[in-house]
C-alpha cells in the first residue's frame, strides 16, 4: 500500500551550489506560454511512424542540479500559477499539426508539484484526451510515495497509454554518482518496477560519453546502459550525446570533449542489433559533432535508422584523418 509522506525536499549540497555558480543567465520566459513545441514522427513498437506533438513546458527549475544539465536555461525561479500549464499546452497544440502521440517535457519531473501543479492534472488530461499515448518525464524520486499516487491518478485520467521517461544517463556507478543525479541504478530499477506493475510504459534517456569517461568507455557503458534499461522493461531508449555549454562542463578539472559522431553510430547500431526495443539517437544540434565532409551523410544515416529501426550500411570516407576508410568502419 502506497503511503503519502511529506513533500519531497532536496537538500542543497556544496556540489549543487558549485554547479549553480557556473551558470550564465536564464532565458526570459512567459509562464503562460510553452517555450517551444514541435511535430515529429517516431516509429511505434510495430514500426509504424507515429505523428507526435512535443511540447516543452515552462515551469520551475528541477530541484536536482545535474552536472551536465543545460535545461535550466528554459525554466523559471518560482512555480507557475495553477492554470498556466494547461494554457501552455492549449496554445502550443493550436500551432501544431494533428498527432497520435504527445510528449509533455518540462525539464524536470511532471509529478513535481513545484513544476506542474497537481490541481491542473484533470484539465491537462482533458487537453490530451485525443492522443493514443502521453509521455511525461520523472526522476525516480517523484515516482514514490505521494508522487507515485499522483502518477497513478494521472494514468487513470488520461484516455491513452501513459509513458514515463526517466533520465538514467549511465549505469557506470562512478560517473552516475558524479553527475549529481541523486539517483542510483537501484533507485532506477525500483521506479521501473513500479511503472511496470501499474501498466505504465517506460522510456529511458541515456548519455553517450558523460564526463569522466574516455571515448571507448563512453561507447561501452552506453551499450551496457541500454542493456540495463531494456532489462528493466524500457520500450524505448534515446541515446543523447553529452554536450558542453552549461558552464559546469567547462569548469571541470580537465576540458570536456564531446563524443564523436562515430561513437553515436556504434551505440545505435548495437542497440538496434539487440532488438530488445526501440533505440533512437538524439540528433538535436547534431551539426556540432561534424568533423568531416562525410558527417552530414552519416547524420542522415542515423536519422534513417531512427525512423526505420534497422541498421543501414556504413558510410565510407577516404578523407585523410577520417575515422572511416573506403570499406567503412
Amino acid at each position: 500500500m502506497l503511503k503519502e509522506p511529506a513533500k519531497t525536499v532536496v537538500m542543497s549540497s556544496p556540489l549543487d551550489r558549485w554547479v549553480a555558480a557556473q551558470r550564465g543567465p536564464r532565458a526570459s520566459l512567459d509562464p503562460w506560454r510553452a517555450h517551444a513545441s514541435l511535430w515529429e514522427e517516431e516509429p511505434d513498437a510495430a514500426g509504424t511512424l507515429t505523428p507526435t506533438a512535443v511540447v516543452f513546458l515552462t515551469n520551475r527549475e528541477c530541484p536536482f542540479r545535474c552536472l551536465m544539465c543545460d535545461l535550466w536555461v528554459h525554466t523559471l525561479d518560482s512555480p507557475v500559477d495553477p492554470g498556466a500549464v494547461p494554457a501552455q499546452i492549449r496554445q502550443a497544440l493550436a500551432t501544431l499539426p494533428a498527432a497520435r502521440q504527445i510528449k509533455l517535457y518540462n525539464a524536470g519531473s511532471f509529478f513535481d508539484p513545484d513544476a506542474v501543479p497537481e490541481p491542473d492534472d484533470r484539465e491537462i488530461a482533458g487537453l490530451v484526451s485525443s492522443y493514443e499515448r502521453v509521455v511525461v518525464e520523472a526522476h525516480p524520486a517523484f515516482l514514490r510515495g505521494a508522487h507515485a499516487l499522483r502518477c497513478l491518478r494521472f494514468r487513470d485520467l488520461v484516455a491513452g497509454r501513459l509513458e514515463v521517461a526517466i533520465g538514467l544517463e549511465t549505469v557506470h556507478p562512478g560517473a552516475l554518482a558524479r553527475l549529481n543525479k541523486r539517483m542510483t541504478v537501484k533507485s532506477f530499477a525500483r521506479a521501473a518496477e513500479f511503472l511496470a506493475r501499474h501498466d505504465i510504459a517506460l522510456r529511458v534517456f541515456l548519455l553517450l560519453k558523460p564526463p569522466f569517461l574516455t571515448e571507448e568507455e563512453g561507447v561501452a557503458w552506453a551499450c551496457r546502459s541500454l542493456d540495463v534499461a531494456f532489462a528493466a522493461g524500457a520500450t524505448a531508449c534515446a541515446v543523447i550525446p553529452t554536450r558542453g555549454g552549461n558552464g559546469a562542463m567547462e569548469a571541470l578539472g580537465r576540458p570536456f570533449e564531446p563524443p564523436a559522431l562515430d561513437s553515436l553510430e556504434r551505440v545505435l547500431e548495437y542497440g538496434l542489433s539487440r532488438a530488445r526495443g526501440r533505440v533512437f539517437a538524439d540528433l538535436w544540434d547534431v551539426e556540432r559533432f561534424f568533423t568531416c565532409a562525410c558527417s552530414p551523410a552519416r547524420a542522415d544515416r542515423l536519422g534513417r535508422m531512427n525512423r526505420e529501426q534497422r541498421v543501414f550500411p556504413v558510410v565510407s570516407c577516404a578523407a585523410p584523418g577520417c575515422v572511416r576508410d573506403d570499406a567503412g568502419r
